[in-house]
């Protein structure tokens, strides 16, 4: 236990700096997502026939593919179309392509639970289909898809783990390093989970939180 504490004294900057990397990216691919799944949400239920099926089928195509494909073709694809990006780049890029498409299914879920009456009643007062989903749609939405949200936050740092494959020094890529220069295995990926367990209670209790209140309700 005495060499543990040690190791975890002499480690912990290096590992810390891995975790500033991957809140950089769990933040940035979070937000990407949530505009562009709010996109992808909003062309599914637009009522317009040929917006609905373009975003289903990009849906499904993300859906399908491996997000540590898609960090891959990002890294090591794209530059030979002439689009070069850093690792972080194409790792913010990649899991909030990714996770667009879960976020667009939490959003259209949730659009599509608010009552149709009252669509109709703030259509016949004069408002717009746009107006009708940012006064009246989307306010009531939000609340009911804060516990997925919160499940997606979770799921993405988590996640963010995988842009250790493109060369992004992240919390697990620092603990591979470290444990591979030093044998410590065990104390190495032990304090990884341990940060990585840190970082991800708050956001489980706030998930709580959202689901707690929303059973309220």
């Amino acid at each position: 236990m005495k060499g543990f504490w040690h190791d975890a004294v002499e480690f912990f900057p290096i590992l810390m700096s891995g975790v500033v990397l991957t809140i950089v990216v769990t933040i940035g691919s979070l937000l990407l997502s949530t505009v562009l799944g709010l996109i992808w949400a909003m062309m599914r239920v637009s009522g317009i026939k040929a917006l609905s099926l373009l975003s289903a089928s990009l849906i499904n195509v993300i859906r399908g593919i491996p997000i540590i494909v898609l960090l891959f073709y990002l890294y090591f694809v794209m530059p030979d179309l002439g689009v070069t990006l850093s690792a972080l780049q194409a790792a913010i890029l990649g899991l909030g392509i990714a996770y667009s498409a879960y976020q667009a299914e939490n959003f259209r879920a949730g659009i599509e639970a608010i009552d149709k009456g009252q669509i109709e009643a703030a259509q016949s007062i004069g408002m717009g289909w746009w107006l009708t989903m940012r006064r009246v749609v989307l306010p009531q939405a939000v609340r009911i898809v804060l516990p997925p949200y919160g499940n997606v936050m979770i799921m993405m740092l988590k996640d963010s783990s995988q842009a250790s494959t493109i060369t992004v020094a992240e919390l697990a890529l620092q603990g591979k390093l470290i444990a591979s220069s030093t044998f410590k295995n065990t104390n190495v990926f032990t304090m990884v989970a341990l940060m990585y367990l840190t970082m991800s209670i708050p956001l489980i209790l706030l998930v709580r939180h959202f689901e707690k209140r929303a059973g309220k309700k």
